[in-house]
């Protein structure tokens, strides 16, 4: 039997994480048909491996976004455990390079960074992609790819939809941490997660279970890094049963409980099992 686990992040009307909800809450349909919950898990504080993904094109030199996508990182990576917790750091503007390899030494992401310059075109989507399938091959429960960018793309082959289905088919949430001047922030400095709607980035995150959140000055520096952090560590695990014949399945997972939301991957591939032996 083979399975399909999927991290489910689920939050109130006021965008609040919640907790303390069981396998009983959640309902899981593929191309619209239930499905049965056949593993479930829930834990407070799991481990995570975070792949930082940070632009380094032209673009990233205007406006000090540059210096504040290290500052987010740095003040992301305050955070973590070193006893549990690793992250590796990928740069890229045309081309994607991985500069530090997963570790658990804040000191190694810091030191490539201060390296980083500016400089080139931007193949965002592209670099997504790849990296998403690096980070599977983490053994941690809680993978992600965290892309420090400025959202601007400008020569990548593969659309948000694409990269989407690669990241979600094999459950790797992207979060996507905006770096903006404090003129260009929706909602004004103090908001960090914004409203939903259909932009390329923002998009491409929701679908793979992931977020969106703005970075515009030191006040939502702290709320961003903290609120992404709880967002990866305080998830739900569900598993269900794969199905047999090969393709692309789309998921959705709800909770039978009015005015929640729930944010997990869109959908997965499967092999065709009936080849088997």
């Amino acid at each position: 039997m083979s399975l399909v686990p999927i991290n489910a992040l689920v939050r109130d009307s006021r965008n609040r994480i919640v907790r303390n909800l069981r396998r009983d809450d959640f309902q899981v349909f593929e191309g619209g048909r239930p499905r049965v919950i056949v593993d479930f898990g829930a834990n407070d504080n799991a481990a995570v491996a975070v792949a930082f993904l940070f632009d380094t094109s032209g673009s990233m030199g205007i406006a000090a976004n540059l210096n504040r996508g290290r500052d987010f990182v740095e003040e992301f990576m305050g955070g973590i455990s070193p006893q549990t917790d690793h992250a590796a750091l990928f740069t890229f503007n045309k081309g994607l390079r991985q500069d530090v390899p997963f570790t658990n030494d804040p000191d190694n992401i810091f030191d490539a960074l201060n390296d980083v310059r500016p400089w080139g075109l931007t193949s965002l989507y592209d670099a997504i992609a790849e990296t998403a399938k690096q980070v599977a091959d983490q053994s941690a429960l809680r993978r992600a790819v965290v892309v420090v960018t400025d959202g601007v793309d400008t020569s990548s082959a593969l659309t948000p939809a694409e990269v989407s289905a690669v990241a979600s088919s094999i459950d790797v949430p992207v979060y996507v941490a905006a770096m903006v001047s404090p003129l260009d922030h929706p909602g004004g400095e103090s908001s960090v997660i914004p409203q939903q709607h259909e932009s390329g980035l923002e998009a491409l995150a929701r679908w793979t279970g992931g977020d969106l959140f703005y970075v515009s000055s030191s006040e939502n520096l702290i709320p961003a890094t903290r609120e992404l952090l709880a967002a990866m560590r305080h998830q739900y695990f569900l598993a269900i049963e794969s199905s047999e014949k090969a393709g692309w399945y789309q998921l959705e997972v709800k909770t039978k409980r009015q005015g929640l939301k729930v944010r997990a991957r869109s959908g997965y591939f499967a092999a065709d099992s009936r080849r088997a032996g």
